[in-house]
């Protein structure tokens, strides 16, 4: 008995050699540790990035105006998808994150994250508007998510305005989400989200969660960037805050914030890369352009998609 549960607990650890070092990642407890003593030779550096996040479907029931999603019905088969998570995984990829549009309304939705916990040695995360998720919904994703993300633009009656969604409504569903696994809350920053920060820091903390995820709103179809004014707001409010939740930002706004990045020489499509709903491999999901998924494999576009990169930066 005792051989079967180390076995089983082998399987929550996995080994990712980089420019930094030995990279070593439990997906059950989120814990990661850089052995930068160990030098791995170039040739054994993992072909795959990081995270990869699969945008599953564009359907949604919100209508956000900050939402980069194209508003269609493109979705991703099961099949192709399960293909994709097998060829990461063999390539050193650390975890997945499922997206959309709103991923909780994809049809095969639990037997996908199922699918990819018990054949893949991935971290399977999501992130959410967090309305459908129900106890029905949570005991299914129950031991097969190991992180979830649930959007909280703003609180209260700001969180309304922009989400045309309950806000008590949302809270109560944070119950469900807790149930499933170890969850954090996004945060679009811009004029009418800055404001509520300190609350929703508070509000985050006490529904249990163990991050606060700050996402600067990125211009999308008419939307514009978050103004320079309310990105200085938002540094001044990351420098004084002092609170135990832990803030994270996304990389493409983290340029003079406070951050800790101990993989300076993993960024790019060596840190991520985004798939979308209708296949298309691209650098992150603002990206309107990339390389189409085709029958060479996950591999061949990520090698394209670096080179096309490096010629537009020439």
């Amino acid at each position: 008995m005792k051989a079967s549960t180390d076995n089983y607990q082998a399987d929550h650890w996995k080994l990712r050699g980089g420019p930094a070092g030995l990279h070593v990642f439990n997906r059950t407890t989120g814990l990661h540790v850089l052995i930068e003593e160990i030098p791995v030779p170039a040739s054994l550096h993992s072909r795959a990035p990081r995270q990869v996040s699969i945008a599953l479907t564009n359907r949604c029931d919100l209508a956000c105006a900050h939402c980069y999603a194209p508003k269609s019905r493109d979705e991703l088969r099961f099949d192709v998808v399960t293909r994709w998570l097998a060829e990461f995984d063999s390539h050193g990829a650390l975890g997945v994150g499922f997206g959309g549009g709103e991923p909780t309304l994809y049809p095969d939705f639990v037997r996908l994250c199922q699918h990819a916990a018990r054949e893949t040695r991935l971290s399977v995360s999501f992130t959410t508007h967090g309305h459908h998720i129900d106890g029905v919904l949570a005991e299914g994703l129950r031991g097969s998510v190991h992180f979830v993300r649930v959007s909280m633009d703003g609180v209260g009656a700001t969180y309304e305005s922009i989400r045309r969604r309950s806000f008590p409504e949302l809270l109560a569903r944070l119950k469900h989400v807790r149930s499933i696994s170890r969850f954090g809350v996004n945060v679009v920053i811009n004029e009418r989200t800055l404001p509520d920060l300190d609350e929703a820091a508070v509000v985050a903390a006490d529904a249990g969660a163990c991050e606060l995820l700050l996402l600067p709103q990125m211009p999308v179809r008419g939307v514009p960037a978050v103004a320079p004014r309310t990105l200085q707001g938002l540094r001044r409010w990351v420098e004084s805050y002092r609170d135990p939740l832990k803030l994270c930002i996304n990389e493409a706004s983290a340029d003079g914030f406070p951050i800790c990045d101990p993989l300076v020489e993993e960024r790019g499509l060596r840190a991520y890369a985004h798939i979308d709903a209708m296949g298309v491999l691209k650098p992150s999901s603002y990206h309107e352009t990339g390389v189409p998924l085709g029958e060479g494999g996950v591999l061949k576009a990520l090698h394209q998609l670096a080179h096309e990169l490096a010629e537009s930066d020439v």
